[in-house]
């Protein structure tokens, strides 16, 4: 089923609170269409050089390395951290969201400049290839390649692989998703967990996508987003696992898992389900499904959801790092 033949379903309520900011703050926002695309992507140039300035005032240090990928290509990956990071620092392996077609790797920086504050993490940040010029399986392999990196030169660059966490937002949840069973089908390198914040893991129709046909990163965007990337496989049942992990037939030997998604976005139900397949796995995963929250419902950080959704990941990250107070 496409949600071209999926009908309408009555939708959950917004958080009222949230969505009063959102009015004001974005008003009715149009879908998103394939001919958006290119003008999106060049105001989100212009976003990643103010966040480089900002990262540059802070004092942070920023290295950026060019390293190879599957195709003989190279793509870009910045490590980023204080200038007092520590041999036992915590690696942080970043994914930007963008629906596969949008971002780049500075995309959603505030939330691991929060990192590397509050735990003198170092963050590496991926620029993966995007669709629909770069379809599956590239950019799953730029962010599996760009693990490798980091595992073959911890050494040199001081890394610890075995304490590391993936982390994504959205795409980048789907991504970190797909890198963590293609780790775990490589036989390493183990990892300590798996930080999936609103992921996109499921290209088939759930019941939350047909909930949700307008709004915020809606079930339009999210088929725009699902064939860009898939081309031809799209709609089909040959979608392998690492394109959609919640495809996937094994959930077992998989890192700790965070899940965190909105009980009124398209993402919802993949989410709620992917956690159960790792339960049902044996393995270890946090579901905060938060009502009323909308995509990208984080950005409101004066609300009260977000600022709970804000603690629920501190907390996960506290446990998961082993932070018990600043340093």
């Amino acid at each position: 089923m496409t949600l071209r033949n999926a009908a309408p379903l009555p939708a959950p309520p917004f958080d009222s609170e949230s969505a009063a900011a959102l009015a004001l703050t974005v008003g009715t926002p149009s879908p998103l269409t394939a001919d958006d695309i290119g003008e999106r992507r060049r105001v989100e140039a212009g976003d990643a050089a103010a966040m480089t300035r900002h990262i540059e005032e802070l004092g942070l240090v920023r290295v950026d390395e060019e390293i190879p990928v599957a195709d003989g290509a190279t793509i870009t990956l910045s490590l980023v951290h204080r200038r007092d990071r520590i041999p036992t620092s915590p690696l942080i392996y970043y994914m930007h969201g963008g629906g596969m077609i949008l971002g780049n790797r500075w995309s959603g920086a505030d939330v691991f400049l929060e990192w590397i504050e509050r735990y003198n993490a170092v963050v590496a940040t991926v620029e993966y290839r995007l669709a629909p010029e770069h379809r599956f399986p590239v950019p799953q392999q730029d962010c599996y390649a760009g693990l490798r990196w980091l595992e073959d030169n911890a050494g040199r660059l001081g890394l610890t692989l075995e304490t590391a966490l993936l982390a994504g937002i959205s795409a980048g949840g789907g991504l970190a998703a797909s890198v963590a069973q293609m780790v775990r089908d490589a036989n390493g390198p183990r990892l300590a967990g798996q930080l999936l914040l609103a992921p996109m893991l499921d290209d088939r129709v759930t019941r939350s996508a047909r909930q949700f046909p307008s709004g915020i990163w809606n079930s339009t965007e999210n088929e725009l987003g699902w064939r860009s990337l898939l081309g031809d496989l799209y709609g089909s049942d040959d979608v392998p696992a690492y394109a959609a992990p919640a495809r996937a037939e094994r959930f077992d030997n998989l890192p700790p898992a965070f899940i965190e998604v909105g009980s009124a976005e398209v993402f919802r139900d993949e989410a709620v389900a992917y956690a159960s397949d790792i339960w049902a796995a044996g393995g270890q995963a946090e579901l905060h499904v938060w009502a009323g929250a909308f995509h990208g419902f984080q950005l409101f950080e004066h609300t009260t959801l977000a600022r709970g959704a804000r603690d629920a990941v501190r907390n996960w990250l506290d446990r998961a790092l082993g932070y018990s107070g600043r340093d």
